[in-house]
């Protein structure tokens, strides 16, 4: 079989076994994705029994790719609320993070320094138990430049492939004892994390005002600024039996009714500035008026106002609502749109049609994937990741890397949203398939090329104390922080998880996380406590070396 050929044919079959792996469930705890992690290593030993080989170079550039694949997705998923919740809860995650870090150090030198290990093996296992592979390639650049000898190289890369599996298990397992301790129900945390995203923007309610306010006899509408200060929106009204859409022109006149939009208490506002609460209820049905939602979807319309569009003016519809990844927003003048945003509209049918000309309405537009945006925001997450970052003291210059690059520079991207006709908008559908498709090739490689000195390893006896000690590096700093993240931080479940699969710079225990429950909050916790995680994962074997040579 050709060598391209052979590498698929493994690849297939690991995949397909591993995923079936992780599909079983034992009182409804799985592998999960890690399961593909586990049939590589069987497929790898199996093949090097047979006497078959693969291109390294081969395996390696997959490997990679796979990575780059599903950091860039998560980044992608995760950038429009990244920096929202950067802001809410950032600095707890990443105290949490902190605290992973540095007490897997503390264990990890505390081994070294004891005698317990040496400490090439330490930095190994270090690297395998927080399934940290830019760790390793740290331990080894870092034993080259303090002139270790050959022997003392080689136990970095074995101890990791001994500890490496456990990492990814216990990850799980510590996941799910903190649901088992605290009674945890996956699926009611995703309804309490969707809820508490949703309350911190105020919930947009209705309220029909009939004006009673002399002064505002014959005011222009445009020209009430505290309905404007407030941020509410004046969709409809109501004149001598008469349904209109209210214009910044329209002149008020007692006994209008206004069909009003905003949270409640600004009603309430609004209300007292108006006149009161009418009987009457302004509804489109019986009249030529009619409302749709909306789809931006058209380039041109990207990044402008609702203001700049003039929609009043041109068409003659108001918009009275806009919806924003599941979360409600006041049509606020200066409110930018971005592609995906779903606007609700009221007009007569034939200005409805010329908004939905204008600002796209493409069903097509949105289940298309824009393969351009893509490659460039791969190309430019290579790029950063390549970068070297010198600090002093440092005895080698720091580097991002495949997996920190690209997942920095898809937040970014995402949350810029578009860039001229350049759209970082991924389906869902779409989005969810790459990540997969990248997480299962990565595992799969690193599985294949450790399967080999894994079982030889084992079987000699001297992988035994370093799996043990890898339990304890591993099991120690993520029963600590999940703990007390859920018993006295009272974190949401689905962000515990994120935490501890961004502190330990674990993609397998993001993608147990998400099957868990349908939610954001994994994501987006790992999100924000990976960049800091990782920087700390590689400084950290400099620092043991350092300290302990």
């Amino acid at each position: 079989m050709p060598p391209i050929a052979r590498v698929v044919f493994m690849l297939g079959i690991v995949s397909a076994a591993g995923l079936a792996l992780g599909h079983i469930k034992v009182r409804g705890v799985g592998l999960g994705i890690g399961g593909v992690l586990f049939t590589g290593i069987a497929g790898g030993h199996l093949a090097r029994e047979a006497g078959v080989t693969f291109n390294a170079e081969m395996l390696d550039f997959i490997r990679d790719f796979g990575l780059i694949l599903f950091v860039y997705t998560i980044g992608i998923q995760v950038g429009p609320g990244f920096f929202a919740a950067l802001r809410r809860t950032g600095l707890a995650l990443n105290g949490l993070a902190l605290l992973m870090v540095l007490s897997s150090i503390l264990v990890t030198a505390v081994l070294a320094v004891t005698g317990v290990v040496e400490l090439g093996s330490s930095l190994g296992i270090f690297a395998g138990a927080v399934t940290n592979a830019p760790a390793l390639a740290a331990s080894q650049q870092v034993l080259t430049e303090v002139r270790a000898d050959a022997a003392v190289m080689a136990l970095p890369g074995l101890a990791f492939a001994v500890t490496y599996p456990f990492g990814i298990a216990g990850n799980l397992l510590a996941m799910a004892l903190v649901r088992i301790v605290y009674r945890i129900d996956p699926q009611e945390e995703a309804r309490a994390f969707e809820a508490e995203r949703r309350s911190e923007v105020a919930a947009l309610e209705t309220m029909d005002i009939a004006i009673r306010n002399p002064a505002l006899e014959g005011v222009e509408l445009g020209r009430v600024s505290l309905l404007h200060d407030l941020g509410v929106a004046c969709s409809r009204l109501l004149r001598g039996g008469r349904l209109q859409v209210p214009r910044d022109d329209t002149v008020l006149r007692c006994g209008d009714v206004l069909h009003v939009v905003g949270p409640r208490q600004r009603l309430e506002q609004a209300k007292l500035l108006l006149g009161q609460e009418a009987d009457v209820r302004l509804t489109t049905k019986g009249t030529d008026l009619k409302w749709e939602r909306i789809v931006v979807t058209a380039h041109p319309v990207l990044g402008k106002s609702i203001a700049a569009l003039n929609l009043k003016g041109v068409c003659e519809v108001v918009v009275s609502r806009v919806n924003r990844s599941g979360v409600e927003l006041v049509p606020t003048a200066a409110l930018k749109l971005q592609f995906g945003d779903i606007l609700t509209v009221i007009g007569k049918p034939e200005d409805l049609k010329a908004v939905a000309r204008l600002i796209g309405n493409s069903e097509r537009r949105l289940q298309q994937v824009e393969m351009i945006p893509v490659f460039i925001g791969i190309t430019l997450g290579a790029a950063l990741g390549s970068i070297p970052i010198f600090l002093p003291g440092m005895p080698a210059p720091l580097r991002l890397g495949l997996a920190g690059g690209p997942l920095i520079v898809a937040i970014l991207l995402a949350r810029l949203g578009h860039f001229r006709s350049l759209v970082w908008f991924m389906p869902p559908a779409a989005n969810l398939a790459l990540r997969e498709i990248g997480i299962v090739l990565f595992l799969a490689v690193l599985g294949i090329a450790s399967g080999d000195r894994f079982v030889d390893t084992m079987a000699s006896g001297a992988g035994l104390p370093w799996m043990a000690w890898g339990v304890l590096v591993t099991m120690i700093p993520l029963v600590l922080t999940g703990l007390l993240a859920r018993g006295l931080l009272r974190l949401n479940f689905l962000t515990i998880c994120g935490v501890l699969a961004g502190a330990q710079t674990n993609p397998p225990g993001l993608a147990y996380a998400n099957a868990a429950a349908t939610s954001e909050a994994p994501a987006l916790a790992y999100a924000t406590v990976y960049p800091l995680a990782m920087c700390l994962r590689i400084l950290a074997p400099q620092v043991l070396v350092l300290m302990l040579w």
